[in-house]
């Protein structure tokens, strides 16, 4: 695997290390001593998907509060999205900054998501379909999310029609802590 950091400290863009011959290739996606290796979390005890039908859905911006804060493993396992991370974590260099990472079928790119930051994605296709894998249960008391249009994160979304869920929408918006 190829580990690579992202603009948010604790984030991570994964990728595939191929071993390709003639009826195609092999390559490891998931490896508890390589992240450990690297610092993270590799205790997950969840796994979700997330099937959605139209390109320019949007599902976004969510984290869990402590004491149920959560790591997630984030893949996309048919069509293709544009993952957003944003650090909500008040003593982070990297407060109220965004990145973002292109994961596709065809790619087979993961994002590991530190706790305190939030996470969304565009799908850039129809039919495309996400895998979680988290650290923690979900835990509906503890879920939490901002608005993934908020003037205070600016995020740069690339289809401008979109499908987003009431919830989503109407998040207010968002005060410094």
């Amino acid at each position: 695997m190829k580990f690579t950091p992202l603009a948010i400290p604790g984030a991570w863009q994964l990728d595939v290390d191929r071993h390709e011959d003639e009826r195609g290739f092999f390559a490891r996606s998931w490896c508890a001593e390589e992240f450990a290796a690297h610092g993270l979390n590799a205790g997950f005890i969840q796994s979700s998907v997330s099937y959605n039908r139209r390109r320019g859905t949007l599902r976004g911006m969510h984290l869990q509060r402590d004491p149920h804060g959560e790591e997630k493993l984030v893949r996309c396992t048919a069509g293709a999205m544009y993952d957003v991370l944003l650090d909500l974590r008040p003593d982070s260099p990297a407060y109220l900054r965004w990145a973002a990472v292109e994961l596709t079928a065809d790619n087979r790119r993961s994002v590991y998501i530190p706790k305190g930051v939030a996470h969304g994605f565009q799908t850039l296709s129809d039919d495309s379909e996400v895998l979680y894998c988290m650290t923690v249960t979900f835990h509906p008391a503890a879920s939490m999310g901002v608005r993934w249009n908020d003037p205070a994160f600016a995020i740069d979304w690339p289809v401008a029609e979109i499908t987003i869920s009431d919830r989503d929408a109407a998040y207010p918006d968002y005060r410094r802590e």
